[in-house]
């Protein structure tokens, strides 16, 4: 009897993790970013890898690793969210030219609807403007078996290959039929060629000219491979790609086609083909119209909609719905499909920072010393200090310190904080603080030191003291990095010390120039999971005046009962920042740890 072929019920990037294991993959590396992070996270939990891998300090930093692994012969991929191929376009784009030697696969995550972002990129874009192929999974089943073909078209072609899940099909469900892992017994070796890579401007020009000529032969076999298919079943036909092609497949009627594309380029002679069978199509997908300016290139007769003539949204999330209403817009009549329950009206609730977290008494103490301050900051948890008044601009990794420095010199004599965690700083902020020094700005830079990567699941950094492996490192003195970029006046608080907080705050509000305060006390949760307790605290209600200074303060281990009394709940995690805000003095330690 055969064996059978394992099923299992796993997320989309458990999935993605388990075909890098099938295909023998040499090298992980990657930044980590919602939703892509749990590809290494699920990676570096395997017992005996055969493969190298790390957290990078950032995607540029992964992405020519990786890049170089492959040079070597070695199968690889890198890791990262959309916004994260931004920091990686530099070599992206010049990868293309070099071309790779073992697969090289540049897993980018997108997320429709900015679930966990700051923009809704489309990383498509990135895969046509540097002329590399783009795989775009519609299932847990398929981002798994793209992954694997991912790997086989790059060592085809000797091109980088795209890998674009997003935020539905990395963090959803689905039964996924798994292989076999196969350990790799590939040794690296980079041969050296000047000519392939070192790319001068007398090597670039003819490297071009060969990735052009790649795109025609790339585009062909994408269709013969059937990874862009078409089922032709009448005069009307709906194109889709991605994750919303199985919207599509949920509601489309037996008498129209059904085109998937699930890989780009889309090879437009084939794709001509199809339009002409057609009177009509609804072109269906995410974010840009990638699929749909292609279509509209190859048709002559054939009427388009999609998002250019205003059938469907250009941003955010499609559903069955959203499609189910884009099919009657056009005429295409849908199959009937479940509609969603009705669901009981749930009162808003808005992100918050956690009990006891270090960045809360940061951002206490910074609204009570730099009252009119302008406070730029960056991405990470303590962007949630935006409910507490404290977070005035967020554009990018890295970005608090370079457009605080931008704020000092355009308007003089601003107080400028700007407040940025230990990873971010690690990953692009170092720069800004080199910069900020250099040009003689003023402001106040807070590096919220939690000693993790909390936002996107705990995953070390060169300040934790662990790398991704396991094994003990290094850690970076944030301190001493602070001094080496010119910085004097560079001061290490505990942020639960409110006191000393207040008086380091006021005192580099008093001084010229740029000075760093590194905030430093490890992530409750962090805490939490390493079994470290403290005493949680207690109201004594005789004692309370109910004045409200504590509520203000907004942690959410803090109510009011029905007198209107402070109460202190078991979320309590035992910081005592409370205890110091209290002006009467009602609050202290004495419960049970927690």
């Amino acid at each position: 009897m055969a064996e059978e072929t394992p099923k299992k019920y796993l997320l989309g990037n458990d999935g993605i993790a388990h075909a890098c294991l099938e295909a023998g993959v040499d090298f992980v590396s990657g930044y980590p970013g919602t939703p892509s992070s749990e590809v290494v996270d699920k990676l570096r939990a395997q017992e005996d890898p055969w493969y190298y891998l790390e957290w990078s300090v950032n995607e540029k930093v992964a992405f020519e690793n990786a890049l170089a692994a492959s040079w070597c012969g070695l199968r690889s991929i890198v890791t990262m969210k959309h916004v994260g191929l931004n920091v990686a376009a530099d070599p992206l784009m010049t990868s293309a030219y070099t071309g790779t030697k073992g697969g090289f696969v540049v897993l980018s995550a997108d997320d429709p609807f900015a679930h966990s972002s700051q923009n809704e990129q489309d990383s498509r874009m990135y895969a046509k403007f540097a002329q590399i192929p783009c795989l775009d999974p519609s299932s847990a089943q398929e981002a798994h078996d793209l992954t694997k073909t991912a790997f086989e078209l790059s060592e085809k072609f000797s091109l980088p290959v795209l890998l674009r899940p997003t935020t539905r099909i990395c963090h959803s469900k689905g039964d996924v039929t798994l292989g076999k892992p196969a350990p790799s017994t590939r040794t690296g070796a980079f041969v050296k060629d000047p000519k392939q890579y070192v790319v001068i401007p007398a090597h670039t020009r003819p490297l071009h000219v060969i990735l052009t000529k790649k795109q025609p032969e790339v585009a062909k076999y994408l269709v013969e491979s059937g990874l862009n298919s078409a089922k032709i079943r009448g005069r009307k036909a709906v194109i889709a790609g991605g994750i919303s092609n199985s919207y599509v497949e949920e509601i489309i009627p037996d008498d129209i086609s059904l085109i998937k594309i699930s890989a780009y380029p889309i090879d437009q002679k084939w794709l001509a083909g199809i339009l002409a069978q057609h009177t009509e199509v609804l072109v269906v997908e995410e974010l840009m119209p990638v699929i749909e300016e292609a279509v509209l290139q190859a048709s002559s007769a054939t009427i388009v909609h999609g998002k250019l003539d205003g059938y469907l949204p250009h941003e955010g999330e499609y559903s069955p719905a959203l499609v189910a209403a884009a099919f009657e817009k056009a005429g295409f009549g849908i199959n009937s499909y479940p509609a969603s329950p009705e669901k009981a009206p749930v009162a808003v609730r808005p992100p918050i920072l956690c009990a006891g977290c270090l960045h809360r008494s940061v951002f206490y103490a910074m609204k009570k010393v730099f009252k009119d301050g302008v406070f730029p900051s960056d991405i990470g948890c303590y962007t949630l200090g935006l409910q507490l008044g404290a977070v005035d601009t967020t554009i990018c990794m890295g970005a608090s310190i370079t457009i605080g420095s931008g704020i000092s010199h355009a308007c003089p004599g601003t107080d400028v904080v700007s407040t940025i965690g230990d990873s971010t700083f690690l990953h692009t902020g170092v720069n800004g603080l080199i910069n900020a020094v250099y040009n003689n700005a003023s402001q106040t830079v807070i590096i919220l030191d939690n000693r993790i990567t909390a936002m996107t699941g705990h995953q070390p950094n060169p300040n934790t003291g662990i790398n991704a492996r396991g094994e003990i490192s290094p850690k970076i003195s944030l301190e001493e990095l602070a001094r080496a970029c010119g910085v004097s006046f560079v001061e290490t608080v505990d942020p639960y010390d409110l006191t000393y907080l207040l008086a380091t705050l006021r005192e580099a509000k008093e001084k010229p120039g740029v000075k760093v305060i590194i905030a430093k006390q490890p992530c409750v949760i962090m805490n939490k999971r390493l079994g470290i307790k403290r005493n949680k605290f207690v109201v004594d209600t005789e004692k309370c005046t109910k004045c409200g200074a504590c509520l203000k303060y907004g942690c959410p281990a803090i109510e009011t009962d029905e007198s209107g009394a402070s109460v202190i709940t078991q979320l309590c995690t035992g910081c005592g920042v409370c205890a110091d805000i209290c002006p009467a003095g009602a609050i202290h330690r004495g419960g049970a740890r927690q």
